[in-house]
């Protein structure tokens, strides 16, 4: 099946763009431009500062990666791009998409800068020279003050979701950061909100950055978004309600507080749920186990409030349940664009009480439509029982650092033991340790017989985490 084509004020071939750069990106499947790409790229490859609106999932990657590529020199081995990130997982995913858009230039260095990680080795990787450094604030603060890092050569500087990092109380190692870089560079600032902070922070540290605001839509058609009362007390219930109607195999829940999290995510299990919470106390190690269990479906429903599921871009999500009303419309309009990705259908279900009805006016107004009201007695429960999910995960003691890859544990499982690689699912293998999705019913059988067996020659220690 061909696609369409491209309209020509979407298509990249209508950029100052190399040839070589138009060529790897029809590669990867970018036939046109989406809008923020649209508004900001021709703007950016300008060398003009910005202040964009994008949230994840909406192509922001791009449309910082391309501009601070074009004007690269890959013969300098000096930092000459610096992306800031407010955590680990969405670094290593700007990380990934740079090289990936790279590759129209040989040997691009991209070197990611984050806690959780030993510094000894993130120091070495930097003094063998980088183009691109990918980081947290804080962890790029630690090796500017080692000397690990300089900024000497820097052309541009990206603040990725500014508005999250000032929530996370980074405004001064930002401000510390943006000093030590050189006056005469580049400035893209993305944002999905714009609180008092992205003021101040564009006072400070800009040149007349130029405003850009993509109206954050979702098509009627994709994306099925249903409303029901509720009053206080039968909040938390209402939500098994609509998964044991709905029934959606992945759903992200939104809560407001921290608290609600914990609340909701205790009936859930109670009720025979696989549910976890996400939300911002959590280690890096806990988070990294929740993200990793959701996204290779061993739990059907993530409870998080919505500055922990920033930078979350998961595939497949069939559901979004607003088990809060958002007080900020922009907000509401970012947690429903979680669903109904690509040519994907998606359902989004909001909870409100009488005092949320104010809340509820000023989304009808952004999204220029009338809600869609329902009464939480049409929902009917499900003979079926309780949400299961399909996959468990188990975790296997040794990752990158133990030479351990995807296919060996793939090896091991589906020749020395058996298993038909239909009941084997994602595979992640991180620094020191490597998580693997099984079907649930060989779970406890597999970590039996991987404790008994070896991985590359190797005997394993394996727990089951999910």
């Amino acid at each position: 099946m061909t696609s369409p084509p491209a309209s020509p004020a979407f298509a990249f071939e209508s950029l100052a763009l190399s040839p070589a750069t138009i060529a790897n990106l029809q590669q990867l499947g970018y036939l046109q431009m989406t809008p923020i790409q649209a508004a900001s790229l021709p703007r950016a490859l300008l060398g003009k500062d910005l202040i964009a609106q994008a949230s994840t999932g909406s192509g922001k990657t791009a449309a910082f990666a391309l501009p601070l590529l074009a004007t690269l020199n890959p013969r300098f081995f000096g930092v000459q791009a610096l992306v800031l990130c407010p955590v680990r997982e969405l670094a290593d995913q700007v990380s990934t998409e740079i090289r990936r858009l790279a590759r129209a230039e040989e040997n691009i260095k991209v070197v990611t800068l984050c806690g959780g990680v030993p510094l000894r080795g993130q120091a070495i990787s930097l003094s063998h020279g980088a183009h691109i450094v990918v980081g947290t604030p804080g962890r790029v603060m630690d090796h500017l003050e080692r000397g690990h890092l300089s900024l000497d050569g820097l052309k541009t500087l990206v603040l990725d979701e500014a508005d999250r990092m000032l929530d996370m109380g980074f405004f001064d190692d930002i401000a510390t950061v943006a000093r030590q870089c050189p006056s005469e560079r580049q400035t893209l600032l993305f944002s999905a909100t714009y609180p008092e902070g992205i003021e101040k922070l564009s006072r400070q540290f800009m040149r007349q950055p130029e405003m850009i605001k993509v109206q954050a839509q979702h098509a009627d058609t994709k994306i099925e978004q249903r409303w029901y009362e509720v009053k206080a007390t039968e909040r938390l219930h209402a939500v098994s309600q609509l998964l044991n109607h709905f029934r959606p195999t992945s759903t992200l829940a939104f809560c407001n507080t921290k608290q609600q999290c914990r609340d909701l995510v205790a009936v859930l299990q109670a009720q025979g749920f696989s549910a976890l919470a996400l939300y911002g106390e959590l280690e890096q190690r806990e988070r990294d186990q929740v993200l990793v269990q959701f996204a290779n479906r061993s739990c059907s429903v993530l409870v998080a409030t919505d500055v922990a599921a920033r930078g979350l871009d998961i595939a497949q999500l069939e559901a979004v349940i607003n088990v809060d009303v958002t007080p900020d419309p922009e907000v509401h309009i970012h947690r429903v664009g979680r669903t109904g990705r690509a040519d994907a259908a998606g359902l989004a279900l909001s909870l409100a009480s009488l005092d949320e009805m104010g809340n509820v006016g000023k989304i009808e107004v952004l999204q220029g439509r009338e809600s869609q009201w329902h009464p939480l007695s049409e929902l009917t429960s499900s003979a079926q029982g309780p949400l299961v999910a399909p996959m468990s995960t188990l975790q296997i003691i040794g990752g990158r650092k133990e030479k351990i890859r995807a296919g060996d544990v793939l090896g091991a499982m589906t020749g020395e033991l058996g298993y038909a690689k239909e009941q084997i699912g994602k595979i992640n293998v991180n620094e020191f340790s490597t998580y693997v999705a099984v079907d649930r019913q060989i779970a406890d059988q597999a970590v039996a017989r991987l404790n008994q067996g070896r991985i590359k020659g190797k005997s394993v220690k394996v727990r089951r985490v999910g």
